[in-house]
This record gives structure tokens, C-alpha cells and sequence, in this order.
């Protein structure tokens, strides 16, 4: 790449706030697209100003929450989001953690982990917030990783992507948009879309650059002040940030969230003088920190597993929760080498004190199915599904589990229910398709195939299967007026839709 298109690709991340310092997705979404996002706001004072407000000039919040969910679908479509429950179950209870600390939340808030070695968070239109799963691993504790998150929150709750196109109100919004949508598509592959995006923004000016440098400063005063009122360390900013430097000193190439947000000495310096103010405090350690660390490290890492390898013997060697993070490690990397043996006398230790621990019984889930015994992982889960906390994930493997002994009709009750619950969750559409075609439900099995489409961005697709249900179910008009209502909805979504892709 030239030192120009490097430039320009450079500033045009810093202006989508991808805090270099990637889905599995765990959304709070809306059913209703008519409820009014307004009603979502907080009616509280900020003790920092609510600069966010006058974006409302340019882009009101709906549309907002209209293009993001265009993005995201765009997303989706071209990015290796990790899709797993757990980390989908962590990232949103933690995320939404810290936005319930926040103010001036004005839209539903998205949480995405990306699978990218490439240190990077980024937050864009409609409360979405990615974390490159880098982040992870360069995170000693949880507060270190809630520290980004909180950033990018601040990102959104101040309106910083509005507030730059109001900024730059001489070129036409919309312009900016189709520019900002292909950024979003290009964040995995820089190369992607670099001739669209340079020809756009070629008159852009150095004061977009100093603009979000400021947009940088109130997000970590912002993301401060949210991270202490969710009862994180506040020194965790300025620790994590101040390992991106040491790496950028270390390495060629500076961390990419370098390029994307600068770290001069004031910005460092300011922040650890805000925590410095904070009393400092010293927290319980996260076991569910730990066991998404090591599950990323492990499942989704690279085929060297060298690093995990130094991170688990790390682990071996701390406490009762890094010991039990290393065993959890270990029995995972057994499973992927296919012995099957070591991995479950290991997890047996780790269940034998916690049996309804979800991240265990998944693995344990994983194990059974892998072994043929699924008769085993059915009668497990189904003692724990009545008392377990986290459902969600237990649901999706027990209905796993009834498909893999033959229990069809089961799988597919439970997977209507949950996909009802969960109309983002690829995972349970996925499963559903699946369940439908072990029934012979092939109009359900359509609509199930026709539903991850959309939520891919492949809107003609899905229209073509839900038709092709449509004209099977002619015998049974509710079914059939059902189909085709959802066809209405998916065209009416096109037709919003139009408007950024042509941008």
C-alpha cells in the first residue's frame, strides 16, 4: 500500500474509533421496529458534558440504529465474528454491564468478538461494539478488557461517528456513510475496498484527524468514569494502554490501534493521572475472565499453540482460578487432538466441583457427541437445564445433543422457542434448519436457511427460500400468510437498506 492509501486508511479508522489498543454477537434487540430508540435513553446527568447531542442535526438516533444494522448484517456476511454461546454469553453480560453504568445510552447495545491476532476494538452506528479476540490475550484481568469496552461505549454514548459527519457537513452525509460502510467491510482485510474509500474521502482534511483526537480524550475520561461506576479498576486503562506502548517501542510495526488512535504522551499521561485521583482497589479475580481466555486461546487460536501453551503454564502455576483456567486449557486442546481419553479424565476433575459449570458441560457436551455417547450429554444437560444459570448455552447444546440421538421433534420444540428468544443468534437458526430437515419440515427448514440469510445481508436469498416455503404451505393459509408477511418484511428491509448501498 502506498504511503498515501496508508494514510488515508488510517485516518479513516481513527474516525471510526477502531481503538487498535475481532463473532461470536450478543445483542439486546428490539422485536418491535417501531418502538421509538428514544425511549432507550437514560434520563440522568452526565457529570462530563453530553457533547453527543448535536449530532442530532445531521443523523437522528434511529437512523443511527438503521444503518448499524445494516453494517452489522454487511458484517456478518464478510467477517469471522466468532459465533460461540460462551463467548457470546460473556461478552454481552459484560458489556452490558458497563452500559448500564453509562449515560446518554440513547440504542440497544451489540457486542462482537471478531478472531483477528491484530489488537483492535471499534464501535459504529447503533450502540455496535467489536473486540478483536487480540484483546484477550493481551488482557491480564478483566478489567483491563473492560476498559476497552468502556471506551467504545464512550464512543457511542457521545455520538463521536455523528458528531464527524455533522463535522465535515460540506460533503454530502450520505457519501460519508457509503464510506464508513466500507470501512466497516474493510477493518478484517485493509485491502478491501481501498479504491472506493480513497476516492471518497480525497478531499477529507487534516481536522477530521485532530477532531478525533479530542473524540479519543472524552472517551477515556467518559470510559472512566463508566468503568468505575461498574466496579472495575480504573488503573486498567492507563495498564493496558501503556502496554501498547511498550509494544509499539518493541516491535516494526506498531500495534494497528496505534495507527488508528494515537497515543501521545498527554493523552497516557492524563489517564493515569484521572486513576490516580480514584482510589485505587483491588478485585476478586474473574473465573470467567479466565475460562474465555483460555477458551479463545485454545479453540479459536492458531494451529501453533505456543502461546497458549506459555499462558497455560503460567496459569498452572497461580491460583485456585488460573489452575482451574489451565485444566479447562488443556482439556480443550486435548479434545481438538482428538484424544478424547485425556480431555475427559481432566474435565471430570473440573465438573466433579462445579457439574452445572457451563463452559465445562459444553466441552463435556463436545466430548460425549464425539464418542457417540449422546445419551450420556442429553441426560447431563437435561438435569442441569433445570437448574442452571445460564440457559441460553445449555438450550443450544441439548438440542445438539436430542439430534445427535435421534430425538428430532425435541431438538426442533426447543430450537423454535429459543430462536424466538434469540432472532440474532446464527446458532440457533443454524440448528433449527437442521432439526427441520431431520423432521421433514422442508418449508421449515427454508425458513430456518431463509432467516441466517438475512441476518447475512443476503436479503434476495432469503426472499427466494421463504417463497419457495410459501407455495408449499398453500393448503394451510395461517402458515403460509405467515411466510409471506416475513417476505414483506424483508422487502420492506431492502427497500431501507437501498439507500447505503448505493452509498
Amino acid at each position: 500500500m502506498s504511503h498515501f492509501k496508508k494514510s488515508t486508511y488510517s485516518m479513516l479508522l481513527t474516525l471510526l474509533f477502531s481503538t487498535s489498543i475481532h463473532a461470536s454477537v450478543n445483542t439486546f434487540y428490539w422485536r418491535d421496529e417501531s418502538i421509538n430508540p428514544r425511549s432507550f435513553a437514560k434520563d440522568t446527568s452526565d457529570m462530563l458534558p453530553d457533547m453527543g447531542t448535536t449530532a442530532s442535526a445531521t443523523l437522528s438516533i434511529g437512523q443511527e440504529i438503521q444503518m448499524g444494522d445494516f453494517y452489522v448484517r454487511q458484517m456478518r456476511r464478510s467477517t469471522p465474528i466468532i459465533y460461540d454461546p460462551l463467548l457470546q454469553n460473556y461478552i454481552g453480560e459484560l458489556g452490558n454491564k458497563l452500559a448500564a453504568s453509562a449515560h446518554s445510552v440513547k440504542t440497544p447495545f451489540h457486542f462482537f468478538i471478531i478472531n483477528n491476532s491484530e489488537l483492535n476494538a471499534f464501535a459504529f452506528f447503533g450502540g455496535n461494539v467489536v473486540i478483536h479476540s487480540a484483546i484477550f490475550s493481551y488482557s491480564d484481568n478483566e478489567s483491563e478488557l473492560a476498559s476497552v469496552m468502556a471506551h467504545e461505549i464512550s464512543h457511542v454514548t457521545q455520538r463521536h461517528l455523528a458528531r464527524a459527519i455533522e463535522d465535515q457537513a460540506h460533503a454530502a452525509p450520505l457519501a460519508w456513510v457509503g464510506a464508513l460502510g466500507s470501512l466497516i467491510l474493510a477493518t478484517v482485510s485493509p485491502q478491501a475496498g481501498m479504491a472506493a474509500l480513497t476516492s471518497t474521502m480525497a478531499g477529507a482534511s487534516q481536522g477530521i484527524i485532530s477532531f478525533t483526537q479530542g473524540n479519543e480524550q472524552e472517551a477515556d475520561r467518559i470510559g472512566m468514569q463508566v468503568l468505575t461506576t461498574a466496579g472495575y479498576a480504573p488503573q486498567a486503562m492507563a495498564t493496558f494502554l501503556q502496554k501498547l506502548g511498550d509494544q509499539s517501542h518493541s516491535s516494526v510495526t506498531p500495534p494497528e490501534m496505534l495507527l488508528t488512535h494515537p497515543l501521545p504522551a498527554s493523552r497516557l499521561s492524563d489517564i493515569r493521572n484521572r486513576a490516580n485521583q480514584i482510589p485505587a482497589k483491588t478485585l476478586p479475580i474473574s473465573q470467567d475472565f479466565l475460562l474465555a481466555k483460555a477458551r479463545l486461546m485454545t479453540m479459536y487460536g492458531k494451529e501453533d499453540q505456543s502461546a497458549a501453551d506459555a499462558w497455560l503454564v503460567q496459569m498452572q502455576s497461580g491460583g485456585a482460578e488460573e489452575r482451574i483456567a489451565e485444566k479447562y486449557g488443556r482439556t480443550i486442546q486435548y479434545f481438538r487432538a482428538g484424544k478424547y481419553a485425556q480431555a475427559s479424565e481432566m474435565l471430570q476433575l473440573l465438573i466433579d466441583k462445579s457439574p452445572n459449570n457451563p463452559w465445562f458441560l459444553d466441552v463435556a457436551t463436545d466430548i460425549d457427541l464425539a464418542q457417540k455417547h449422546g445419551d450420556r450429554a442429553v441426560s447431563r444437560l437435561e438435569k442441569a437445564s433445570a437448574i442452571g444459570s445460564n440457559k441460553s448455552v445449555l438450550q443450544l447444546n441439548l438440542a445438539n445433543a436430542y439430534m445427535a440421538v435421534g430425538k428430532n421433534k425435541q431438538a426442533h420444540a426447543l430450537l423454535k422457542k429459543y430462536t424466538f428468544a434469540h432472532p440474532e443468534d446464527l446458532n440457533g437458526w443454524d440448528l433449527l434448519s437442521q432439526s427441520a430437515a431431520a423432521n421433514g419440515s422442508r418449508d421449515q427448514e427454508l425458513a430456518a436457511r431463509a432467516e441466517t440469510l438475512a441476518l447475512k445481508s443476503k436479503l434476495d436469498e432469503a426472499v427466494t427460500l421463504l417463497s419457495q416455503a410459501s407455495a408449499m404451505k398453500r393448503a394451510d393459509r395461517s402458515e403460509q400468510a405467515r411466510y409471506d408477511a416475513r417476505i414483506d418484511q424483508l422487502r420492506e428491509m431492502q427497500k431501507r437498506f437501498r439507500i447505503y448501498e448505493k452509498g
